[in-house]
């Protein structure tokens, strides 16, 4: 039996899809790799799961814009072959890909760093036609909660204590805003493809920068973390900025009563770390 989102994609690519397998790893979709008659391969996002799947229409319409964007950059990003944003076909909101070659990392090392912030480097320098929404702050108030697990009080009431003063001013660039290591594909060394730009927004730079370093700090441990941040800020001759690191840092607390998204208890203990070594960081003047 042929499912909506199939039958959709073949139309779309005006050929029948002869194999069809779910990827892993996706947190807001279901994300199926497709291979159709004339050996071609695609990526279909259908976005199932909630929280995301209320705001889909949203998610992939901007992701789509972002994608077009993007196809006259260096920036190796998919190409948008169909959108279906309003889940007229699919059932729910839905968003058709090249697939790029090339494979997560199971691990990063010294080069992987150096090749990250380049990237990260290049996104920043993408100039669209029409600026993407404000960044949002995941490190929402209601978030401010000492975690029970913490063995740094003290520096996570003084992050919640920066983060209620009033934010700095930053230059506007285009952010990916969900840039990691787990949203890029890697072919040895070199990256062939950066994924998932559903949040694509306008922002502070580091704002970017802190998000990837919080996830190498729980998936490897802060010195990674640690690498990307001073090799970013030497390619780019940014002044490395706190505030933003640590309002990515706080983001990755649960709404009260909700479980966190990476919530096992050798990430949290490197959570715990991270937002710690950022503290008693002092800030530039």
């Amino acid at each position: 039996m042929r499912t909506d989102g199939l039958v959709w994609s073949e139309f779309v690519l005006g050929a029948r899809i002869i194999d069809a397998s779910e990827l892993s790893g996706g947190l807001t979709s279901t994300m199926l790799a497709l291979t159709d008659a004339t050996g071609r391969r695609s990526v279909l996002r259908l976005m199932t799961n909630e929280p995301w799947k209320a705001h889909g229409s949203a998610l992939t319409e901007r992701e789509a814009s972002a994608l077009q964007e993007l196809e006259d950059t260096p920036v190796p990003a998919p190409v948008s072959l169909g959108l279906d944003a309003e889940g007229r076909h699919t059932g729910v909101a839905a968003h058709l890909m090249s697939r790029l070659p090339g494979n997560p990392a199971a691990e990063v090392g010294e080069v992987d760093m150096t090749a990250m912030a380049t990237l990260l480097a290049a996104i920043h320098e993408v100039k669209p036609a029409k600026p993407f929404r404000a960044y949002q702050s995941w490190a929402w108030e209601a978030k401010w909660i000492l975690p029970a697990w913490t063995k740094h009080a003290g520096s996570w009431q003084r992050a919640f204590d920066v983060l209620a003063e009033e934010r700095p001013s930053y230059q506007p660039t285009f952010l990916h805003r969900d840039y990691s290591h787990r949203n890029l594909l890697w072919n040895g060394s070199e990256i062939t493809g950066v994924v998932d730009w559903v949040e694509t927004s306008t922002g502070p730079a580091w704002l970017d920068a802190g998000h990837a370093a919080t996830n190498l700090a729980l998936a490897f441990g802060p010195d990674p973390a640690r690498t990307f941040l001073q090799r970013y800020a030497a390619l780019t001759g940014r002044t490395i900025e706190k505030y933003w690191l640590v309002m990515d840092a706080v983001g990755f607390l649960p709404p009260p009563g909700k479980k966190p998204m990476f919530g096992s208890p050798t990430e949290l203990d490197r959570l715990d770390h991270w937002l710690h070594d950022l503290m008693r960081v002092p800030s530039p003047t």
